[in-house]
């Protein structure tokens, strides 16, 4: 078993072996990430092979700290890059018209397990979900949300608050359904 480290070393000196065992160690956290910012399956496995050979060709780049952290950010600008260069084809939907008021709270989120609120969460409409996405699972700040999708610091805030609204009314109508 080598060490993280060691596999670096090996990746940054071009071994094919200590790349594969980079890509079999974190392939699965990475996925997980790219699923998260796309439609598709196939959306997340373009950006997926796209990140990885990222990595590889940019992992002489890396000089400490989370290695994991490091990867991670290049999935997730790899997935904002794919949005921006697919947003034209993407169907422009108005979502003004979603309720702006909160549906009545129930404890539903203890109820359901975390597979299903990704699957919930999967529901957001493009822009909402890239906003929730980046601020409430990566960390984001409003700020570096809104340089890294070129929009006002404002809509960020906005698309984050709609997108809460339209999670709990989602929320609501699985605890309706769930109670059927």
């Amino acid at each position: 078993m080598y060490a993280e480290q060691e596999i670096i070393e090996g990746c940054k000196k071009g071994k094919s072996s200590f790349q594969e065992k980079l890509y079999n160690m974190y392939s699965r956290q990475m996925m997980a990430v790219c699923v998260r910012y796309t439609r598709s399956r196939f959306e997340a496995e373009d950006i997926f092979h796209e990140a990885f050979v990222k990595v590889f060709k940019n992992i002489h780049s890396y000089n400490g700290g989370s290695f994991e952290g490091w990867m991670r950010r290049i999935f997730v600008n790899t997935a904002i890059n794919y949005y921006h260069k697919n947003k034209k084809y993407q169907e422009q939907l108005d979502y003004s018209t979603i309720e702006e008021s909160s549906p009545a709270e129930e404890n539903v989120l203890s109820e359901i397990s975390g597979k299903e609120l990704l699957l919930l969460i999967d529901q957001l409409p493009e822009g909402y979900k890239l906003v929730f996405n980046l601020y409430e699972v990566e960390g984001y700040t409003h700020r570096e949300i809104s340089e890294m999708l070129s929009i006002a610091e404002g809509t960020s805030k906005s698309q984050l608050a709609k997108a809460k609204v339209y999670l709990k009314k989602i929320l609501h109508n699985y605890s309706i359904k769930e109670k059927c």
